[in-house]
Formats: C-alpha cells, sequence, structure tokens
C-alpha cells in the first residue's frame, strides 16, 4: 500500500505548501515530508501494515508562515487501513477556522 495526501487552503484558493506532515502508528513515527509547492506529498509511505495510522498536519506553522491566525494548531486525522495492497489518499481542505478531510482515490 502507499500513501499520499494533498493540503488545500480553501482561506486563500490555493494548494497549501510548506506544510509538515507526520504519519505515525501508535507512538512509532514512521514518516515525515513537507508539502510541495502543489500542496502535495506524492508517496508519505509504502508497505504499511492494516490497522489504525494518524496524519499529523503542522497546521499552526502554516498559518504563521502564510500570515494567517488559525484556530487549530494542528490536525490530526486518524484513517484504517483495511487492505495492506490498496493506495490510501488523504486529502485535507484547510482554512483558520475549519477543516476536513475524505478518502481520496
Amino acid at each position: 500500500m502507499s500513501l499520499s495526501t494533498h493540503v488545500l487552503d480553501a482561506a486563500l484558493g490555493r494548494p497549501a505548501a510548506g506544510v509538515a506532515v507526520r504519519l505515525t502508528r501508535g507512538s512509532a513515527l514512521l514518516a515525515e515530508d513537507v508539502t510541495d509547492a502543489d500542496g502535495r506529498v506524492g508517496r508519505l509511505a509504502a508497505d504499511l501494515a492494516a490497522g489504525a495510522h494518524t496524519l499529523t498536519f503542522d497546521t499552526g506553522g502554516y498559518f504563521a508562515a502564510t500570515g494567517q491566525t488559525g484556530f487549530y494548531p494542528e490536525v490530526a486525522v486518524t484513517f484504517t487501513v483495511t487492505d495492506p495492497g490498496e493506495h490510501h489518499h488523504v486529502p485535507l481542505l484547510l482554512s483558520p477556522f475549519a477543516h476536513s478531510t475524505y478518502r481520496g482515490s
């Protein structure tokens, strides 16, 4: 299985570049990266086991870097891998006072 993410800044109407992203399983750090100019991390991890994993986005750092004041200093998205052979894509739609996510393709 591979894992990717995409962060979009709904308030500014553009990709959220420079967002630090961490992938954990329980207390174990599995991977970390930073979104590119298109707001993407194309391959954060490969060969993840079935079970719960968490993506944590450093939204506070991103908001500070873009001159915005945000309510959420970080956003943690916990998701369950049921088929390790599938690709998982977890997008984040972000604004200073709200966020949403879904399972992408």
